[in-house]
């Protein structure tokens, strides 16, 4: 694929909306809206590279609260053209449906190539792709597993988020 002249490609990654407090959150979120405001007239595609969420786990029928502002944006990106890929981080990677429907936003869960100008490019997020880090492996291969995360999904979302807020700030510490 050929980028078109005067045209660029933006990677986004590792925001982690809704850490380390709403507050907090809040204000990063509205700067990355500004950020993406200001790009949209010379954006030809927008790569998200993971995290931009610091929790975010898809129950059938129930999405976590917060991130309008976010959402709406990437929403009204893609519906004037721009082309969007997401690519789940190590906290978000329960993503089942949302990003697709909702905001035609195609999400990807293994690294992918891309090709630009002749140039290929090997893209994603890359938490535990390398050699070591057996306990994270390990662990990813838990949270990606279909049972664990349906058996998760039986929890209700109060708890399955708090716990989710719990271990976030306890591995932060």
């Amino acid at each position: 694929m050929q980028i078109p002249s005067g045209k660029k490609i933006y990677f986004l990654s590792d925001f982690h909306l809704g850490a380390p407090n709403r507050a907090i959150s809040l204000e990063r979120e509205k700067r990355i809206v500004q950020f993406l405001n200001g790009i949209k007239k010379d954006a030809a595609e927008i790569f998200i590279v993971g995290d931009l969420f610091d929790f975010w786990y898809e129950y059938r029928k129930v999405v976590p609260k917060g991130y309008t502002r976010i959402l709406g944006k990437l929403a009204q990106l893609t519906d004037s053209g721009i082309f969007i890929h997401f690519f789940v981080g190590n906290h978000d990677m329960w993503m089942s449906g949302y990003f697709e429907e909702e905001l035609n936003i195609p999400v990807f869960h293994e690294p992918k190539v891309f090709e630009w100008n002749g140039r290929k490019f090997y893209i994603g997020h890359g938490d535990g792709l390398g050699p070591g880090d057996e306990g994270y492996k390990f662990i990813k291969k838990i949270f990606r597993n279909k049972f664990c995360q349906w058996l998760f999904g039986v929890l209700p979302p109060a708890i399955g988020v708090g716990l989710a807020d719990y271990f976030s700030r306890k591995s932060r510490a």
